[in-house]
């Protein structure tokens, strides 16, 4: 008996689960985004398997692009709504963008912060 929810504080999405569009690194790289940029927009994702609880706001997840297996940080985000599916063990939600990295921030994060292999640089 039991049940398993992980406890996250990295929204870790692929373009699929619902990574924004809009954020491309090419782009941020020649014009840094903004947090500002993305003011008033709600973004969603889903199918994020397994069950499990993010962070909820006011505290800070971290945004992660998860590309190929390789984690791209771009900043932080809080997250507004999220439901656990129990039928198919995934999670979906919606948050908002609250701080985008600087380029040599996301690039010192992208390395450091993850585990080996999973590096994006």
């Amino acid at each position: 008996m039991g049940s398993y929810i992980e406890l996250n504080d990295t929204l870790q999405i692929t373009t699929e689960q619902g990574f924004p569009k809009e954020l491309i690194l090419e782009a941020h790289l020649k014009k840094p985004f903004e947090a500002k940029d993305f003011e008033g927009r709600v973004f969603s994702f889903k199918d994020k398997p397994n069950m499990r609880i993010f962070h909820t706001s006011p505290t800070r997840c971290f945004l992660v692009h998860n590309i190929n297996g390789k984690w791209l940080y771009w900043g932080h985000c809080l997250i507004i709504e999220q439901t656990i599916h129990a039928d198919t063990k995934t999670t979906s939600g919606k948050f908002i963008i609250t701080k985008i990295y600087t380029p040599e921030h996301q690039k010192a994060m992208s390395k450091y912060e993850v585990d080996e292999g999973k590096e994006y640089f």
